[in-house]
């Protein structure tokens, strides 16, 4: 893994071997932060990384200065090598959360400008994602939930807009508009 965009352009990432994780690919990453790049100006939004992990798409967003991020993940060992990561490069703008993310996501009221998934791909509620995001009214209008899944897998929800496939994974992208 690396960052292959802002401040740390180029860092490469050694996430514990023990970690339940599957990490984004640096090729599909590259191509989802394309499109991003696009629609938002990053120093002024709010982002939700949810199912973080090694917190891979959290630094991505904290490299481009992002100034406000929330990352959840239920794993202790994913909660503390992220917290060691953001202590090591100064990136203050992140609050992690170690929690399930479905509670979690039951307890936010804030809305953010973009919401990542990056759940198991073998998680059985993968499809509640986008019903409990949008019946919590956590996206700002304009914004994305962008959730990755594998690319066999349609998700279906009426605020799906498209879905991108980058071998056997997927982002599809749902907005309130």
């Amino acid at each position: 893994m690396r960052i292959i965009g802002g401040r740390l352009k180029g860092l490469r990432i050694q996430a514990p071997q023990k970690l339940p994780v599957r990490p984004t690919t640096d090729l599909a990453k590259e191509a989802l932060f394309n499109i991003l790049n696009n629609e938002f100006d990053f120093e002024t939004i709010r982002v939700l990384d949810l199912f973080s992990g090694t917190g891979n798409i959290t630094l991505e967003f904290a490299s481009r200065s992002v100034s406000n991020i929330t990352s959840v993940d239920r794993y202790k060992g994913c909660s503390l090598f992220l917290k060691s990561m953001l202590e090591k490069y100064d990136l203050k703008q992140v609050k992690t959360v170690q929690a399930d993310v479905f509670k979690f996501l039951e307890m936010e009221n804030e809305p953010y400008d973009i919401v990542f998934a990056d759940p198991p791909y073998d998680l059985p509620q993968l499809s509640l994602i986008p019903e409990k995001v949008f019946e919590r009214n956590l996206i700002n209008p304009g914004g994305y939930l962008i959730v990755e899944h594998p690319s066999m897998k349609k998700l279906d929800h009426p605020c799906f807009k498209e879905q991108r496939v980058y071998g056997s994974s997927s982002f599809s992208f749902f907005s309130p508009e």
